[in-house]
């Protein structure tokens, strides 16, 4: 009778922490390097287009009169940049040379790092990205009048009964900061949600590949 793929995996386990089934251990080391070197150009690709984008956004800000957004984002995405550039390091010092179980456990545990940093980082960064918004929208070009403020003074002077808050209507200040507030505690959600769609199916793969094999050497 033949055996089912799952016998010969169980059969080809000599110790619980070693895989010996030649033909389909081979089979899953393909796979461990095929996911980590595909999610390794992606993430690459990801950081240069991170960094370009930043010097787009930069010329675009000048040519539109909004050059304090731009530098702002400019400088916002060099550091989310800079973050995961060092990150990659851990990823390149993963152990090639381990089996393909462990090689994966170790991908996994840098992949979990790596989102943890980044979770954390996006609380920050979409609340300085409305931050940034409101500066170049506010400031006008360099060393020219600034429209956010001459448009404050216009609707402070029609509506003069109005309780201000350093300067600013109060409705105005608490609901940036509400805004604010709401970005910061949605922010690592919103950098999940952004992981999935640039990196979704190469996660799945990895948790597939992981359970299958934590499976058959159980």
């Amino acid at each position: 009778m033949e055996k089912s793929i799952e016998s010969i995996w169980k059969d080809g386990f000599l110790t619980a922490d070693e895989l010996v089934a030649p033909k389909l251990n081979d089979l899953y080391n393909k796979k461990s390097g095929h996911i980590v070197d595909k999610f390794t150009r992606m993430f690459k690709v990801n950081l240069i287009m991170i960094v370009f984008g930043s010097f787009v956004l930069l010329g675009l800000s000048y040519m539109f009169g909004v050059p304090y957004l731009g530098i702002a984002m400019f400088i916002l995405l060099n550091i989310l940049a800079f973050i995961n550039r060092k990150l990659m390091n851990g990823l390149l010092e993963i152990d090639k040379t381990a089996n393909s179980f462990d090689y994966l456990k170790q991908f996994d545990g840098w992949m979990k790092e790596q989102i943890s940093i980044n979770e954390r980082f996006a609380r920050v960064l979409y609340p300085m990205i409305f931050i940034s918004i409101f500066i170049g929208f506010w400031f006008g070009e360099i060393g020219g009048d600034m429209p956010g403020q001459v448009l404050l003074n216009e609707f402070i002077t029609g509506h003069p009964e109005l309780l201000l808050v350093f300067g600013i209507p109060w409705f105005f200040f608490l609901g940036g900061i509400l805004l604010l507030s709401l970005l910061a505690y949605f922010g690592g959600k919103i950098y999940q949600w952004d992981l999935k769609i640039v990196y979704g199916r190469v996660l799945k793969k990895l948790e597939e590949i992981l359970a299958d094999m934590e499976e058959l050497r159980g």
